[in-house]
């Protein structure tokens, strides 16, 4: 007869404790120099267009933002500005724009991106918004996996598709809600 020793059970396996979500807050107005230094290497980059920290604060109510700790650094931001269908716009309702999106460099690869991204998604149906359009330089790839797709600024709010600079050679992404 041939006894075996039962083998030693395993350690447990290793886990990586989940993340926490970022909290994702509306803007007050005495953010805005927050938002303009967040925006900073952006804007350096080509990615953003430059605002000065008094349209920030004039626009708060645009904007959703992480920090990681009250007060501290923001971590990411995300403008939205509701636009009413205007004349010839094929009677469609209300749509949103995008803008300013940015997450700190330390913070890329964390969920911030996302939970703003969800966030703003929530707002924007909330809202009954038709649709949310953006334009990026980028990949858009975080867009993209959120089911925005392609489009022409033809497609775009009028007076929002005439203010893109087209030497930025921006991608416009929309995503119908």
């Amino acid at each position: 007869m041939i006894t075996a020793t039962p083998p030693a059970p395993l350690p447990p396996a290793p886990y990586a404790p989940l993340a926490p979500t970022p909290s994702v807050r509306p803007a007050r107005a005495q953010d805005a120099p927050a938002l303009a230094a967040l925006s900073q290497p952006f804007v350096r980059s080509g990615a953003l267009r430059e605002r000065p920290a008094s349209l920030y604060a004039a626009h708060a109510a645009d904007f959703l933002v992480t920090q990681g700790r009250p007060g501290g650094p923001l971590d990411g931001c995300v403008g939205l500005r509701v636009h009413p269908a205007g004349p010839g716009e094929g009677g469609r309702g209300a749509v949103g724009v995008l803008y300013n999106f940015c997450v700190a460099g330390r913070r890329q690869g964390h969920g911030v991106g996302a939970a703003l991204l969800r966030s703003v998604l929530a707002v924007a149906r909330a809202r009954s918004l038709g649709a949310l359009y953006t334009a990026t330089t980028g990949g858009g790839g975080l867009f993209l996996r959120y089911g925005f797709a392609p489009t022409t600024a033809l497609l775009a709010p009028v007076s929002w598709a005439e203010s893109l600079d087209p030497r930025r050679n921006a991608r416009i992404l929309t995503k119908a809600l």
